[in-house]
């Protein structure tokens, strides 16, 4: 029998305010990013001080934030936006784009490099094998939440969401029940937030981490994040249901998670070709960096 998506999304209230699963996972995210990445600042991979680091880990998550929801409603709900333009600061209704928090943390790390007197690329390639953790655990707040489920599948593994069945107007208990009486087996779906959970977040950490845990080319690490990131996305997007207010934008079964997805592959490549030019960066000097 598929398994029934039962979970709270709400992980604790106080009150009048609900502190959602997916919120925590996006502190989550950016507190195992700044973990993984003062391990870096240790081993001298990025020439700054603790207080700079806090700094462009501050910078990021607000990127991340502020870019998500603006990549959003552009990407995804911009008619949503000029019937009511007050809609792109109503946050709490969700809706989060990667790659509108893609844009927001590379403007980010742009501000904070220029700042620093630092390259570009040798920010994002510091930057880049921090991503895919916090990538994971946003994928499964989405499948604590009930939402960006898949396809209708048939396997053994398939999911039924109740948030895709709001079409049945039946209440949770009816849901339940049918459920139960083994009525709403037709409605399984591809677990899809999990897969991007499993390619995203668990394939692209590791891939990343030991890739870049010896010094590599400019722009190679950023390369290999963009090329593989577009390529597990793009194939996931097979599976997933596409937008309702979107559907398939080409060809019966393109998406629009699939056609931002391909200037990544693209720009991943070209990163990559162009590493190959770059000189070898010399060995990291391992100890914190000095206080300032």
């Amino acid at each position: 029998m598929p398994y029934f998506d039962d979970i709270n999304p709400i992980a604790l209230s106080l009150g009048p305010i609900a502190i959602h699963w997916y919120g925590l996972m996006y502190v989550l995210g950016g507190l195992f990013g700044w973990w993984l990445g003062k391990r870096r600042l240790a081993e001298g991979r990025l020439p700054a001080t603790y207080e700079q680091y806090a700094d462009l880990i501050f910078y990021a998550m607000i990127g991340v934030i502020v870019g998500g929801r603006l990549g959003y409603m552009l990407f995804y709900g911009f008619e949503q936006i000029r019937a009511d333009p007050f809609a792109l600061l109503r946050v709490w209704e969700g809706g989060m784009s990667f790659h509108g928090g893609l844009l927001g943390v590379l403007a980010a790390v742009a501000y904070w490099s220029r700042k620093r007197g630092i390259r570009f690329f040798d920010t994002v390639d510091f930057v880049a094998p921090l991503v895919p953790i916090g990538l994971g655990l946003g994928r499964l707040g989405n499948f604590i939440g009930g939402e960006l489920w898949g396809r209708h599948t048939d396997l053994p593994w398939g999911v039924i969401f109740p948030r895709a069945l709001d079409h049945l107007g039946k209440s949770h208990e009816e849901l339940v029940a049918l459920y139960r009486a083994g009525q709403l087996n037709h409605e399984a779906r591809h677990p899809s937030q999990l897969y991007e959970l499993l390619l995203e977040g668990v394939v692209l950490f590791v891939v990343l981490w030991l890739f870049s845990a010896k010094p590599r080319r400019r722009y190679a690490v950023s390369g290999l994040f963009a090329l593989l990131y577009g390529l597990f996305r793009f194939s996931v997007e097979f599976v997933r249901e596409p937008d309702v207010q979107l559907g398939y934008l080409a060809l019966g079964w393109v998406t629009m998670g699939q056609i931002l997805s391909l200037p990544l592959i693209v720009v991943g490549i070209v990163l990559l070709v162009a590493s190959r030019r770059q000189p070898l960066p010399a060995a990291p000097v391992p100890g914190a960096p000095a206080q300032q």
